[in-house]
């Protein structure tokens, strides 16, 4: 679980996150949305500790931020999994080398035992037979699958994902978003999305927080996004004509 709890973070004369206070639940997807501006990338890097807020306080299982000291702040990290919004993945790497470059760097495990965890971890994606590819190989939907899976290859307890669906087809979108929830859910992981995709919101949005200006202007489920009366949220969510649609067809179930 994270808390975070009234955090503020200021670039110079620009504010940038408000007074946010929300929590994210272990087992969960949690989806950040917004316009572009909004706050959510200096959000998402906060939660990563690459940016420290300048007051508040950020609680990961108990444990506050702030508190903790150098060593235990590194420790933290490494409890952290992040998919990035391009993948990031070493192009002169292969698939296998990727995902095994954070065992090597941080861990002290013998070469056997780094290969059954990469094993592993890219069988759970699906990537059975990609080891000896290099990322100009293979598609966009399996780099993102590579990307996950290099981000959970240390066992994480937190999972961050900047825009993981973007420049990919509906179809393969869906696959990565149905791939990061059964994760979440398999281990137990807190997972953050940042994310301006409707589909991801309606299909594994178990909490949804809404940023605007740097203000949290609303939270809850894809269940209750439609039924709320927000403009803010409303103008964001239904700037589509598929989503008007929808919205009108639950107005009409309703009455």
């Amino acid at each position: 679980m994270i808390e975070v709890e009234n955090i503020h973070k200021s670039f110079g004369d620009t504010h940038v996150l408000k007074g946010i206070s929300t929590t994210f639940e272990q087992g969960k997807t949690n989806l950040v949305i917004g316009q572009s501006g909004s706050g959510k990338t200096v959000f998402l890097k906060c939660l990563l500790g690459l940016f420290e807020p300048e007051q508040g306080n950020i609680c990961y299982n108990g444990k506050y931020y702030a508190d903790l000291s150098t060593d235990q702040r590194r420790d933290l990290r490494q409890e952290m999994g992040m998919v990035f919004q391009g993948s990031a993945l070493f192009d002169s790497m292969t698939v296998e080398g990727n995902v095994m470059f954070p065992l090597d760097m941080f861990t002290r495990q013998t070469k056997a035992e780094m290969q059954d965890r990469v094993d592993f971890v890219l069988e759970r994606v699906n990537l059975i037979d990609a080891h000896k590819k290099f990322p100009s190989e293979i598609s966009g939907g399996m780099k993102k699958r590579v990307a996950i899976a290099r981000a959970i290859v240390m066992n994480p307890k937190y999972l961050f994902c900047d825009e993981p669906n973007s420049g990919l087809d509906p179809k393969t979108a869906i696959l990565i978003d149905n791939l990061i929830q059964e994760i979440t859910k398999e281990y137990n992981i807190t997972t953050v999305i940042n994310t301006h995709d409707m589909n991801s919101v309606m299909e594994i949005g178990e909490k949804i927080l809404f940023l605007k200006d740097g203000f949290k202007e609303w939270e809850g489920t894809n269940k209750e996004i439609f039924k709320t009366d927000n403009e803010a949220v409303t103008n964001f969510v239904y700037s589509s004509e598929l989503f008007k649609k929808v919205r009108q067809m639950y107005i009409e179930e309703r009455n």
